[in-house]
């Protein structure tokens, strides 16, 4: 049998999925399982690597339960970027892995940051990246303090997609989409060794795998992992890309001036662009794209979050009657309006303030719960227009991807909001779909990255109304100034929250 489809493999941050695309990029099928997170203290984002190995295993046998195996042409896989995945000289995991959201190092990097005036700054001008908690390399620099043991034992420090890579094939690798976001080189695609001195974990610069190109094949699927997944034995793993990279390649936005907004747990957008662009300094993150790319983003870190935690604090029987209520009120929120910045973490998009803190502003005892949802969904709007507005490149279209795609209602708004073209391109799963079209280069399916661009399609597109878009002029620039307003008082409260 001739192979004629792509496995992609996405572990996010809360779930595990797995597709199969046949040649032109169709997605045929998709299999997912949930995550479990545990957070051990405050601010710790943690999951346990065997129990992210086994779940990604098994949703993949369930999804090939009927497919024969001999079809699979390659393996892609993504996952969620940077954290730390430790593994021993023996390939098992040394503790439970830390994710890119957990919050453990801010006194670590305030204590740097005093130490050193102009760390971040400097640390951008490497990245284009602003450094989150959860970049490896200061994770690195915590286990040197806090778990020297843990460090001792470890031989590898891996992302979780080289974690399942590595369970696949028994071959470790490292990429240059994570490299450089670790932080590392933007320029040169690769890590540094000048940020590595800098954040004090030069010691341990052995233990990360060089960079490879990810349209590269790293491995073959062995017999243990085939047996596990349902895989023929010798199936090629391409080395692949994180999770913001593959969304990318799986929306089409491979070519320069290309737009996308992945709106999921995160809400992220960027503009392809030829050359790094580190402009805005000190904000938003600069992602290496493979085929020669760059990524240029502004960063909501709390995307659909938003959605999730107002609808189970204002006891909404789900998103279809959110939105009920939500469309039943005009635009505008009549006067209230929602920062959305749920995340713990803050925000690093597009200004930078990890005391930043989600707000209601404007109640009055005539506002309901439909004006709440209302203005959740126009935060969440408004905080992609403020993204793009920040960013140095025109942008005339916006390819929307992640969970949030799949509600009309907030296309049509984002649309009407930015006043931008929204396309929400056909499929669902856009990590595996980057991840698979990937693994197609490797093996030579197709010629090279651009090339896949002809396996996007649109599913929908959402012109913007101009009417409305006039009228949320106002709500946007009221949108602006409330955060502004508000950034020395959440300082104010984070220092409070210290002493």
């Amino acid at each position: 049998m001739t192979p004629d489809l792509l496995l992609g493999i996405d572990s996010g941050t809360s779930l595990v999925k797995a597709a199969l695309f046949d040649l032109a990029g169709h997605e045929i099928a998709a299999e997912s399982a949930a995550i479990e997170q545990s957070s051990p203290r405050a601010d710790w984002a943690e999951t346990g690597m065997d129990a992210a190995w086994h779940r990604a295993a098994a949703t993949v046998r369930r999804l090939l339960s009927e497919i024969d195996p001999g079809r699979i042409a390659c393996v892609g896989v993504t996952g969620c970027m940077v954290g730390a995945w430790l593994i021993d000289a023996h390939g098992q995991p040394v503790r439970d892995a830390i994710l890119w959201n957990d919050g453990r190092t801010q006194p670590l990097i305030d204590r740097l940051s005093q130490a050193h005036p102009g760390l971040m700054s400097r640390i951008f001008a490497s990245s284009g990246s602003v450094m989150q908690q959860g970049c490896t390399l200061p994770v690195l620099r915590w286990l040197a303090d806090h778990e020297p043991d843990t460090l001792a034992r470890t031989r590898w420090v891996l992302g979780c997609k080289d974690w399942l890579r590595y369970r696949l094939t028994g071959v470790v690798a490292g990429d240059e989409t994570e490299a450089s976001v670790a932080p590392g080189d933007a320029v040169g695609r690769c890590r540094s060794n000048d940020m590595l001195r800098l954040l004090g974990a030069d010691a341990w610069a052995d233990r990360l795998p060089a960079a490879q190109a990810c349209a590269s094949v790293g491995g073959l699927v062995t017999a243990e992992a085939a047996a596990a997944t349902g895989l023929l034995a010798g199936t090629p793993v391409a080395v692949g890309a994180g999770d913001v990279p593959s969304s990318a390649v799986g929306a089409g936005v491979v070519v320069a001036g290309r737009a996308c907004t992945v709106l999921g747990t995160t809400c992220l957008n960027g503009v392809a662009v030829a050359a790094p662009v580190f402009e805005p300094r000190d904000a938003g993150l600069l992602f290496c794209l493979p085929g020669g790319m760059w990524l240029r983003t502004m960063v909501n870190v709390a995307g659909t979050t938003n959605l999730d935690w107002a609808l189970a604090r204002l006891l909404v029987g789900g998103f279809a009657e959110a939105e009920r209520l939500a469309a039943g009120v005009a635009p505008g929120a009549e006067g209230v309006i929602y920062l959305p910045y749920l995340a713990s973490v803050g925000v690093i998009s597009p200004f930078v303030e990890p005391a930043a803190r989600a707000d209601f502003f404007g109640l009055t005892d005539r506002h309901e719960t439909a004006h709440l949802l209302r203005a959740v969904y126009e935060g969440i709007a408004c905080s992609i227009r403020d993204c793009y507005a920040a960013l140095p490149v025109a942008v005339s279209e916006i390819r929307l991807t992640g969970g949030g795609s799949q509600s009309r209602f907030l296309a049509q708004m984002i649309a009407d909001v930015s006043g931008l073209r929204v396309v929400v391109p056909e499929g669902a799963q856009f990590g595996a779909k980057g991840a698979a079209l990937l693994a197609g280069v490797a093996v030579g399916l197709f010629t090279d990255v651009a090339a896949t661009q002809a396996c996007v399609r649109a599913a929908r597109v959402h012109e913007p109304n101009q009417a409305a878009h006039r009228r949320y002029g106002a709500v946007f620039a009221g949108y602006r100034e409330l955060r502004r307003a508000l950034l020395p008082v959440w300082q104010s409260a984070a220092r409070r929250s210290r002493s």
